[in-house]
């Protein structure tokens, strides 16, 4: 079985460490740009350190305020900027991968996918060429999106075999206007990552599995079918919903492994 990481913010590793080790988790470890503007080397090789039991590793790359694909100049550079910080960072832990917002949104943009993609692509070429030489995949993940359109359009202008997608169950069931289906025919052969908590539709409210109204039994189905072994990553935001996500996607991938 692929391991399963439990996605948390940096700064929160120096409180939960101990119950990391004891629980053995592989780890998402989100940084923010406050956290990649204070982070030194020896931060990094300390952390390596801590890390005694080996987990696999991703990461989360900063996304509030970023946009690679800004009509503003200075958008985009401010984005890259924190990119290339992350890709540092990156650098030195060595991830199996790392997970960035492409940010389209239909309401910014009047629906113009073009102009969004071509203020995108010199960003995300300059991320692919470090994450190459590093060894890491990265993986644009659907957050407002609506449909698989505008990430299906930047995975096949970037055509590079580590440029993938990764599939957030909870944006999904917030704001897509597609079916379920209609996301895994479109990206599922792009699938490196994928995000799993749930919610009721009204909110972003990173749940356990089970407690909103995914459908995650068709999830792991079509996952099956299209994309069996991606990264997968718990982001349930409370630690008892943690442990119940782990025994519900445990029991989904034996199911479906037996079937």
């Amino acid at each position: 079985m692929e391991p399963i990481h439990i996605h948390i913010p940096f700064p929160k590793l120096k409180d939960y460490i101990e119950l990391l080790r004891k629980r053995r988790y592989d780890l998402e470890i989100y940084l923010s740009a406050a956290v990649l503007d204070q982070l030194e080397r020896d931060d990094l090789e300390a952390l390596k350190k801590n890390l005694d039991w080996n987990p696999a590793l991703t990461l989360h790359a900063p996304f509030m305020d970023m946009n690679p694909g800004a009509v503003d100049p200075m958008v985009r550079s401010v984005t890259q900027v924190r990119f290339r910080q992350l890709l540092n960072v990156a650098g030195i832990l060595k991830p199996r991968a790392a997970v960035f917002h492409a940010a389209y949104d239909r309401w910014r943009y009047s629906g113009r996918k073009d102009i969004w993609l071509s203020n995108s692509i010199d960003t995300w070429n300059k991320v692919m060429e470090t994450a190459t030489s590093i060894g890491m995949r990265v993986a644009v993940e659907n957050v407002f999106d609506e449909d698989p359109d505008a990430l299906e359009m930047l995975i096949r202008e970037i055509a590079r075999p580590g440029f993938g997608f990764c599939f957030d169950t909870g944006h999904f069931n917030l704001f897509s206007k597609v079916s379920m289906e209609q996301w895994f025919d479109r990206l599922g052969k792009h699938l490196v990552e994928v995000h799993l908590h749930d919610n009721d539709g009204t909110a972003d409210s990173h749940w356990a599995l089970g407690r909103g109204k995914i459908d995650f039994e068709k999830f792991f189905s079509l996952l099956q079918r299209h994309a069996p072994a991606p990264v997968y990553t718990i982001e349930a935001h409370d630690k008892d919903d943690i442990e119940t996500s782990l025994e519900r996607v445990r029991s989904l991938l034996t199911n479906k492994g037996k079937g």
